[in-house]
């Protein structure tokens, strides 16, 4: 029994819309004590830019200890005076509770004087929240508005925002043009998660015309920042041959980047590679690693895969008992063609066995689904 492998282009849209958690305005370099010292004394004489400044230097811990009770004192003395920077990050105090009771009422009371100054930062919150319901009625009208005010001003997260509501056609009506366009102007700051489903438009082309370079190219500014799912991506332009000459040696590359960050797909890929023994030398004893870790998250080609290789004895000991119970856990993972598929597998093998094993390799398949559900809900804890 043997097993190949077809590189698909992912080319979901990802991206959540968050509010932020953290104070904006200042450069991140700690201040020497001097000029703490000097800032606090302009504060003391009513400065609303200092004012401002130090509550930041107490809400980041940057050139003070840490404290936001301190930091909600300053940034209130501030806001008060109307600093729009102070107003929105003692929003984010009020949002987050920190060195103030939590109050969404009183977060999104400041971040709207400060988005009534034009503060971007605000200006998305407040889009979000009209956009979730969150603290306000919801508003899909009110939630574009203000994310375009943000956008507007070049905040990468509100272009990216407008990007992703505009893909989905979540609170407007679907437009890939305009998703398109509003990711791109995210991605050229390098916004990754824009870059990321940038690449995916134009590997679709959804909005752009489809042009697989494109895709390689925004994918490659999503992958060298880290993104697994970017990585994954680029080993399946290389391993397919588009956006650029097929290359398995590229793919393996990109493959094992995402899986070493525990990409199911990326490992199952990288598995199929060592099988087949392209853009490396063939390794069974790898393929089954890799498959293993594959099917271990629950992805139901690398446990068929898996099964056929304890089945044909290739990279670990012959095994049928074993390579049954991965097979069954894969048909009744799978769905479509590959349930079918799958399943003939699975009951093709179940003629070379005794009933005794068959049900052994059924328990043990049932066994491995509760640890797997189980584990599943440990992990969304």
């Amino acid at each position: 029994m043997m097993t190949t492998s077809r590189a698909v282009i992912s080319t979901v849209l990802c991206g959540v819309l968050l509010i932020g958690s953290s104070a904006t305005g200042y450069a991140q370099d700690s201040p020497t004590a001097e000029e703490v010292a000097d800032i606090r004394k302009q504060a003391d004489q009513g400065d609303a830019e200092a004012q401002t400044r130090l509550g930041y230097f107490y809400d980041t811990g940057r050139g003070v200890a840490q404290d936001y009770s301190q930091a909600f004192l300053w940034y209130r003395r501030a806001a008060d005076q109307g600093d729009a920077t102070a107003q929105f990050n003692l929003g984010m105090l009020y949002n987050n509770g920190l060195g103030v009771p939590k109050d969404p009422a009183q977060a999104i009371a400041w971040w709207r004087k400060a988005a009534d100054q034009g503060d971007a930062g605000a200006q998305f919150n407040l889009g979000f929240l009209y956009a979730e319901g969150r603290g306000v009625p919801q508003n899909d009208l009110l939630a574009m508005s203000w994310f375009r005010k943000a956008a507007d001003q070049g905040d990468a997260t509100a272009q990216f925002s407008l990007g992703l509501l505009y893909a989905t056609g979540h609170t407007v009506p679907q437009d890939y043009l305009q998703a398109a366009g509003w990711f791109l102007k995210a991605a050229e700051q390098g916004f990754l998660e824009a870059q990321l489903n940038l690449g995916a438009m134009y590997a679709e082309g959804r909005g752009v015309p489809q042009d697989y370079t494109q895709a390689m190219a925004w994918w490659r500014k999503a992958a060298d920042q880290g993104n697994a799912n970017a990585q994954l991506n680029l080993g399946m332009l290389y391993a397919t041959g588009r956006g650029a000459p097929q290359d398995y040696a590229q793919a393996m590359t990109w493959y094992r980047e995402a899986a070493d960050q525990g990409n199911a797909i990326a490992e199952f890929y990288l598995g199929a590679l060592y099988a087949e023994g392209r853009g490396v030398s063939q390794d069974y004893a790898q393929a089954a690693e890799w498959y293993r870790k594959a099917a271990d998250q629950g992805t139901a080609v690398a446990q068929f895969s898996l099964g056929v290789l304890y089945a044909d004895g290739h990279g670990v000991p012959r095994d049928y008992v074993t390579a049954h119970m991965w097979m069954e856990v894969a048909a009744s993972r799978a769905s479509g063609d590959n349930k079918t598929t799958f399943t003939v597998g699975r009951d093709a093998l179940a003629t070379q066995m005794t009933p005794a094993e068959i049900a052994d390799a059924q328990r043990r398949a049932r066994e491995w689904q509760v640890s797997f559900d189980q584990r599943q809900k440990s992990s969304a804890r």
